[in-house]
């Protein structure tokens, strides 16, 4: 009875919106993660990024991936 009400494509939004809000719960904790357990910051600037990443989400997370050094290619190097 209740479902008639509901179609198909709606169900289909509400799941991806679901699963989209999920993912981006992970990120962040995977970004403020990774962000404390940089020793090559300081503590204003740990608390910088994760203002950043909370208040400006989407850009925050894009700028913080692509500006953080590789660290695969400094233990290359070393």
């Amino acid at each position: 009875m209740l479902a008639s009400n509901y179609p198909f494509l709606d169900i289909m939004w509400s799941m991806f919106i679901f699963f989209a809000w999920v993912i981006w719960i992970a990120i962040l904790f995977m970004i403020l993660a990774d962000n404390f357990r940089r020793t090559d910051h300081s503590g204003w600037a740990k608390a910088g990024w994760t203002l950043f990443v909370i208040f400006v989400p989407l850009i925050g997370v894009i700028v913080y991936v692509i500006t953080r050094p590789d660290i695969l290619q400094q233990t290359k190097k070393a």
